[in-house]
């Protein structure tokens, strides 16, 4: 069964076909409607799953409109329209859903959701984002690094801010595309042990961002963490915001991502979003190409 549910667990030669495959998806489509068919269908017939525990917009979209671009059709499930995990195991929703569908999305709080879900699925399943990682994100954004500036072999990329899922996927990204990767934070937010040897840590961002090809970051609050940590996490991040001070400091052509949804002028500030650096919508565009390339790898198409 060939599931999607990590980035180290996926083969680095897979992965660069993956990001071939999205490239060539995305030039034969240059021009057409939204809602137009590709023109090789390699979905028809099938039938998509995407689960939603956690609120979604990008995810949401991306995967909808990409299988109904492909000729699959998509059926949209939430947490709380399911019996995930409390009147039914993880384990029984797997095996009853492949007996409807013939590819799982999931995006889930737990990886160990994920996981169990992938175990028992017989169908293949594609980690839409966990508390842990989100793998789909940052193949989309290896994808619009090597548009705009080449291969990322070898390439110096520096992340600001809170060390969490997104740059755990980072994290994984560098070794298995073999480039630098930068953590800049507080020490409170260090990234998990497990993705020690990974990265480098240099605390003070005016230094970690010399010679940076690429600065990215990520908004300091989850939607669902209380008001007294929101509070706390601002008054730990604030000296890691992504401004035209920190940005004049990387490479003169550096490029500047954010995943997505942003607190504006909290994280980054307006002026480095719309700004020359900024690619935040080619990388959120780009979310549509590279998951449409994971569902045809996933199925062998």
């Amino acid at each position: 069964m060939t599931h999607f549910l990590d980035i180290h667990t996926t083969d680095p030669a897979a992965l660069r076909s993956i990001i071939d495959t999205a490239r060539a998806i995305k030039n034969a489509r240059a021009g057409r409607p939204k809602g137009a068919p590709d023109d090789d269908q390699p979905l028809a017939g099938h039938m998509v799953a995407l689960i939603f525990e956690k609120p979604s917009t990008r995810t949401r979209v991306s995967f909808d409109v990409g299988v109904r671009q492909m000729g699959g059709q998509t059926m949209l499930l939430s947490g709380a329209e399911m019996q995930l995990g409390h009147g039914e195991t993880i384990a029984d929703t797997a095996r009853v859903l492949s007996r409807y569908v013939d590819l799982i999305m999931i995006r889930t709080f737990e990886e160990a959701t994920l996981l169990e879900m992938a175990e028992h699925a017989t169908v293949p399943v594609i980690n839409g984002l966990t508390n842990r990682t989100h793998p789909c994100q940052i193949m989309a954004d290896i994808m619009t690094f090597e548009e705009h500036s080449g291969p990322i072999k070898g390439r110096k990329v520096v992340w600001s801010g809170d060390g969490n899922n997104v740059f755990a996927s980072f994290a994984h990204a560098a070794k298995q595309f073999d480039f630098e990767l930068v953590f800049t934070g507080p020490e409170t937010l260090q990234p998990e042990a497990a993705l020690n040897g990974l990265y480098t840590t240099e605390r003070d961002p005016n230094k970690a961002v010399q010679g940076a090809d690429l600065v990215v970051t990520d908004t300091w609050v989850s939607m669902h963490d209380p008001q007294s940590a929101r509070e706390r996490r601002h008054n730990q991040l604030r000296g890691y915001q992504v401004n035209t001070a920190l940005m004049s400091k990387a490479k003169p052509d550096a490029l500047f991502m954010h995943c997505l949804p942003a607190h504006r002028d909290d994280e980054a500030t307006s002026e480095v979003m719309d700004g020359p650096h900024s690619v935040i919508f080619d990388e959120a565009e780009n979310r549509l190409h590279a998951q449409k390339a994971v569902m045809r790898w996933c199925l062998g198409k």
